[in-house]
Order: C-alpha cells, then structure tokens, then sequence
C-alpha cells in the first residue's frame, strides 16, 4: 500500500503518528461529547505527544493528568482546555504548583484531603473530588487492575467518612482497562449500590479511563445510554477519561532487521526493544500487530523478533512472513501511539525512536528527534 511504503523510508526505529487515524477516533468522542453533553479528557498517561495537542482540543474537552509534569504539559500546550490531575498522594510543593493549573484535583484518601482543605478551599475556581474504589473490576491482568485486594487506589466504602464532605463537589472512579460500555454497565450498578446515596449532593462525577470507545465493535449506544442515565438520575455532570481510545490505532513503531540468527529455529535481530520502545509487550503482556504478517507457523517463514538489548528476555514475540526476511527488511509495527512514547527509555543506551506524524494530506512530518544527549542528560 502507497502510504506505507511512505513509513518504509523512514530512518529506524521511529514512531510515526497517523493523523487520519486520530482523527476518526476524535471524531467518534466528539460524537458522544454532543449526545450527552459529557466532557471527555485525554489521559496522557496513554498519550502525551503534545504536537498533535492542538488537533485534540478541537474535539475534545481537555485533559487528565497523574502529577505535576503532565498537568504543566496541558497547562502549556493544550490551550485554553480542562486540565483535572489524579494522584495517589501529593507533595506539598507539587500541589501549590497544581492550584495554579488544574480546574479539578481529585484525592485518593481522606487523610490527603484533610492535610490540603485549608489550602485548598482557598482556590476559589477549582473543584476538588475524591476517587472511590467499589471493589468490582473485571480486568484479567493484575497489575492493571486499581481495584484488586489490597489496591492503594481509591477509598472503599468502609473507609469514606460521609461527615467530610464539606468542600468536595464530586466523586472520581477507574476500574476499566481496554474494556466495553458493557462492563461500565455492571460497574455503575456496583458505584450506584456502595456510593449512590453521595452522588445526590455532587455536582459531577468521573467515569475515569479504560473505555474502548474508537475500538470497532465497541457499543458507542450503551455509553451514551449509561453516561445520560446517571446524569439526569442524579443531576450531575459526567467526565470520562479514555487516553487508549484517543490514539488507539493512530500510530505505527517501523524498525529495521538487523541480523537472522538460527537456535533450533529463526531469530530476527531488529533496531527495536519490547523493554525500551513498547514495554506493554512485556508488561501486559501483548503481541503488536506487524502490517504482512501473521502468527508463528501460518505463512511459509517463521521468525523470533528480539532486540538488540543484552536483556535475555527482550524478546518482541514469533510472527511468520510470506517471504524470508533479510538484513535491512523494514517491518511496521502497528498501534503504537499509546503507552509506547510514553514509557520507552533508554536502557542499554538504545537510542530513543525519532517521532513523526504522518498527516491527514498525506506528508511525513518530523516532530522530534533524540540522540546521545539525551541518553547523557537522563544520569
């Protein structure tokens, strides 16, 4: 296809953004934005290439951010959009800084709310909520799930104390990862049942992130359906933070084979780490998409993908090929516009991958390039 052998001749390994693709997923959130007058926040933890920040704010109504840095980087780049900040706990200096950013800062206890009241209730122009945890997830994976035994995120029903509410004006809950309208669906059931009874007296409450909204079998229907229920039930305003669906499929990782080595079967050595440049894949763990590929042992050349990294481990995963692979073949990752930019680091010294955006009129645009510098500067 024409707009990938564009992606071809770019130097490797690099990020490269799909403005199209971003835009169709905007599309979709602005979409569920005017059905039901919610406002929908980028979670940067997913996705903070703050380039392409202006083209967000035009869909969407701001931002979300987990600390001080995330929540400056919105302050300057998103314009004049929301800026609302989550944190488990916040340092006294990093919080004065906030109030003078943030529309909505949310605290996940009690205790922190009570150490920042005073503080606090002298901004007037920001509202303050805390995150509740109702101890009802459906994610597999548990390092992703906020709400596993013994989760230090959120305050449980045993813990919130309803004669502290003075000053709180709405109520914050995440318990999804890359999940459907349908588990919100059961998840509210459980909010409505633990904490229904405070929402009465909120002005707003936060759905939080993990809603697959862009994805394509995703029932955009029952979203808007469970978003306008709870708002006319309790006359409140409704926030909902995705960052996976803003940037989901709107970017590809291209590298570059750069040896085949053989133990019992074919080893590809690409430019690319899963440790450096898509940690999930170790993490999740997740197998990434490579465009002319399929799974081991379907197409005729199966290859092991692993990176140039002494880590043992640093292996990207098996994918088999119409046609043996050879040094200098390009391969193109797809879906790395989330938690990819975001979390790659430079173990090893590998060298950051270059970002570029791949524009809606068709141009390749560089947006940043790294080098040793700043591999040094980090240590």
């Amino acid at each position: 296809m024409y707009e990938f052998d564009k992606l071809l001749s770019l130097p490797t390994p690099c990020y490269v953004i799909d403005e199209n693709a971003l835009i169709k997923n905007l599309e979709i959130l602005k979409q569920v934005e005017s059905e039901t007058n919610c406002h929908i926040l980028l979670a940067q933890k997913a996705f903070s290439a703050y380039h392409v920040y202006p083209l967000i704010s035009k869909y969407i109504s701001g931002t979300t951010s987990s600390g001080l840095y995330e929540a400056r980087l919105a302050y300057e780049e998103m314009g004049e959009k929301q800026i609302h900040c989550f944190s488990p706990a916040y340092k006294d200096n990093d919080f004065a800084e906030l109030l003078k950013i943030c529309d909505h800062i949310v605290f996940n206890s009690f205790s922190q709310w009570k150490h920042f009241r005073e503080i606090a209730l002298k901004s007037k122009n920001i509202k303050f909520g805390l995150r509740i945890n109702p101890e009802y997830s459906e994610i597999k994976t548990d390092i992703y799930d906020p709400c596993s035994a013994n989760s230090r995120l959120g305050i449980t029903l045993e813990n919130f104390e309803e004669n502290e509410l003075d000053g709180i004006s709405g109520l914050h809950f995440h318990t999804m990862c890359e999940q459907g309208a349908d588990v919100l669906e059961r998840t509210l059931e459980v909010v409505e049942q633990k904490f229904g009874k405070y929402l009465y007296d909120m002005e707003w409450i936060n759905f939080g992130g993990g809603h697959h909204i862009t994805k394509p079998d995703y029932n955009v229907k029952k979203l808007i359906d469970c978003i306008n229920r709870i708002k006319n039930k309790y006359n409140v305003q409704v926030y909902i933070e995705p960052g996976e669906a803003v940037a989901l499929n709107a970017g590809y990782l291209v590298t570059s084979v750069l040896d085949i080595v053989k133990n019992n079967m074919n080893i590809a050595i690409v430019d690319t780490s899963a440790a450096c440049h898509m940690p999930d894949v170790l993490e999740m763990p997740y197998r990434p998409y490579i465009i002319n590929s399929d799974e081991a042992d379907i197409l005729k050349y199966t290859y092991r993908l692993g990176a140039p990294t002494c880590l043992a481990g640093d292996i990207i995963g098996d994918y088999s090929f119409d046609y043996p692979l050879k040094t200098g073949d390009k391969l193109i990752f797809t879906d790395m516009s989330i938690y990819s930019m975001v979390k790659n680091n430079t173990f090893n010294g590998m060298p950051l991958p270059s970002i570029y955006l791949f524009t809606a009129n068709g141009d390749i645009k560089l947006l940043k390039k790294f080098d040793y510098s700043d591999f040094k500067r980090r240590l």
